[in-house]
């Protein structure tokens, strides 16, 4: 379902999947993607292409929710995190969600803004999973508990590995435990094998900070 969140000075058109079968009283797991550089715009169709509103659309994967917001042109996600907060509380408030069971993930620019986002605001997600993304190592203490799943093609002359390396060591070597799937001679769309290829859509569904963080 296509939607509008509008908040006076600033507006994010979205896509909002919910089960049909959707059940009175049922509290369902949350993700949110953050799409790329190429799917910015006013044409919330682009937001389709790549991802999770991609698999979502043609046969929803896991009983979830999914949300899928759209950048405008000429910023980035990462740009946007405080626009991009005031946005999902409001999905959060609006939508039979279970609170321990909302996870972020995305594809480059939405890589980006998937570590730029959880390390401002970690108590928000359950799990989080950056494909070809990277972000700023030195601020990573608030992830060291947080299950972390990362992608990478080693042949991204777009997004060099060299950033989601740069991620996954700082952290390990705080005492984080994140995961680093580097694809060979995958190039920039290591979203594809990230997502088709791999369990990562299902996982992203079963995490829950309940568990997670005892």
């Amino acid at each position: 379902m296509k939607a509008i969140y509008k908040n006076g000075r600033f507006e994010f058109s979205f896509w909002v999947y919910v089960p049909e079968d959707l059940q009175e009283g049922e509290k369902l797991p949350l993700m949110l993607f953050l799409h790329g550089a190429g799917e910015r715009g006013e044409d919330l169709e682009l937001v389709l292409k790549h991802g999770l509103p991609k698999y979502f659309k043609e046969s929803p994967p896991v009983r979830a929710i999914m949300v899928a917001p759209q950048c405008p042109l000429g910023i980035t996600w990462i740009n946007q995190i405080e626009k991009l907060k005031s946005f999902f509380d409001k999905i959060l408030a609006t939508y039979p969600v279970d609170l321990d069971k909302v996870t972020l993930t995305g594809i480059s620019m939405g890589g980006f803004g998937t570590w730029e986002y959880a390390m401002t605001y970690p108590e928000t997600f359950a799990a989080i999973a950056p494909v070809c993304g990277g972000g700023q190592a030195w601020r990573c203490d608030s992830l060291i508990h947080m299950p972390i799943r990362t992608f990478h093609g080693d042949k991204d002359d777009v997004v060099s590995p060299f950033y989601s390396y740069e991620m996954v060591d700082t952290l390990l070597r705080k005492g984080g435990n994140p995961e680093l799937t580097i694809f060979h001679n995958v190039a920039h769309n290591s979203w594809e094998p990230a997502y088709e290829k791999t369990d990562l859509i299902a996982w992203l569904a079963k995490q829950d900070k309940k568990t997670n963080r005892q």
